[in-house]
């Protein structure tokens, strides 16, 4: 395949892990406290998907990486200052909200729609990365659904790793249960891969190719389009953090079965 692989990864911004995040009811639903001050950062598994992109492409002359990115359009600008040093792509922004409270049938037709008006995109050569799941809308299936909506039916979940063929087929690995990995043969694009963690580091910065990047990247998000994507008639009663609990006795000489006794029956109550 000397044309390369037309590669979009569904991608978007998630809080940075370490900030605390507090729920709060606003007018227009739930949210995060001070959403927009909060840091952000790409989420982990998308980010997996787009440095395991950037190989694939390294590897394939005339290969081609969009990334496909749902969320606010300022915050987007933030993180972008930091991700188009690492990997040469295309940025197709949507001007929406990034929060784990949209809904993933949603989410996906709007990513749908985004990737179905890409310019010079060829079909027949085209891979769909993106995560396995999402720090903030954990679902595990909005990749799937579009997929489904790009008629695309061989799609590989929890993928960590993807190898080239000679014969141009890709072998890939996906987990299972048990940690083990189940072994799949793909004779080519069109195809899904959500990626897990993989086994790339993260790329080092490139002064050079951030240049690049935000030479396009700029207009693109001046231009990004709207996309509102919470679901119609669905309300929340309540949003809060989950509740800690700890109950610790220290007791000494009592016998292991004893302990899984009390343990057991705590579970139980």
């Amino acid at each position: 395949m000397s044309t390369g692989f037309h590669i979009v990864v569904c991608g978007s911004l998630v809080p940075d892990p370490l900030q605390t995040l507090n729920p709060v009811q606003g007018a227009n639903g739930p949210g995060l406290k001070n959403e927009l001050m909060l840091p952000a950062v790409l989420d982990p598994f998308a980010a997996h998907s787009l440095y395991e992109a950037a190989n694939l492409a390294k590897k394939m002359p005339g290969s081609k990486i969009w990334l496909v990115s749902l969320g606010n359009k300022a915050k987007l600008q933030q993180l972008m200052m930091t991700i188009a040093q690492k990997v040469a792509f295309e940025l197709v922004p949507l001007d929406g909200p990034a929060s784990g409270f949209t809904d993933s049938f949603e989410v996906a037709a709007a990513l749908a729609a985004a990737i179905d008006k890409l310019a010079n995109l060829d079909r027949s050569r085209l891979l769909l990365f993106g995560g396995c799941a999402s720090a903030s809308r954990d679902a595990g299936v909005t990749l799937q659904m579009v997929g489904e909506r790009l008629g695309i039916l061989d799609q590989f979940l929890a993928v960590d790793e993807l190898k080239l063929q000679e014969d141009g087929s890709l072998r890939i690995l996906e987990r299972i249960e048990g940690g083990q990995y189940q072994v799949s043969a793909c004779a080519g694009p069109p195809a899904v891969l959500a990626w897990a963690t993989g086994n790339l580091p993260e790329p080092p910065n490139n002064p050079q190719i951030g240049m690049q990047n935000m030479r396009v990247i700029m207009p693109a998000l001046q231009k990004a389009q709207p996309a509102p994507v919470a679901a119609p008639g669905v309300t929340f009663a309540s949003v809060t953090l989950p509740a800690q609990q700890r109950q610790t006795r220290v007791v000494k000489d009592v016998p292991v079965e004893e302990i899984a006794k009390e343990i057991v029956a705590w579970i139980k109550e």
